[in-house]
């Protein structure tokens, strides 16, 4: 078995049953950036936090990095629609609801709640990181978002693969 395919072996293993879940795959039908489904950036978050754990040799707990990052956006709402004005402030908000509904839906632990509530950091100053997988989820969401945001459209339109 090749590098690749123990890497998808193992995230299988450990994302399988979110995989499965209705609310998880409800996050295909709201936009994040762009065109990008608020899975499809988890899912690149996720695989971005892989590979720097893995390239800085972090050792960090794959379990509690892997659905961090795949359930960090978990709020299950589309933050461009019109509402009552709660969606104006998402960056402030939605890290928390997102923890919220992870808790409430999977049954998440401590240490995932933690990497969940703090991927906003800094523009959630009192949400410090404060474990290995909370800060490289919150760096690999920073460099994913920056790409979505500003290359995606130019990557769809030369054919590139996502992230």
């Amino acid at each position: 078995m090749n590098r690749d395919q123990e890497k998808e072996k193992k995230m299988e293993e450990i994302l399988s049953e979110l995989r499965r879940d209705e609310r998880v795959q409800s996050m295909k039908t709201f936009v994040q950036h762009g065109k990008v489904s608020t899975y499809e950036h988890c899912e690149h978050v996720m695989e971005m936090s892989y590979r720097i754990d893995r390239a800085l040799h972090l050792h960090s707990d794959l379990d509690t990095l892997l659905k961090g990052a795949m359930l960090h956006d978990f709020f299950l709402y589309d933050w461009h629609s019109n509402d009552d004005g709660t969606h104006s402030l998402h960056g402030f908000t939605h890290a928390e609801k997102a923890r919220e509904n992870a808790e409430k839906y999977l049954k998440t632990n401590d240490r995932i709640n933690h990497v969940i509530r703090s991927h906003m950091w800094p523009l959630n100053p009192e949400r410090v990181p404060r474990s290995r997988e909370a800060w490289i989820v919150c760096v690999a969401d920073k460099l994913v978002s920056l790409h979505e945001t500003l290359f995606r459209r130019r990557d769809r339109e030369q054919g590139k693969k996502d992230c």
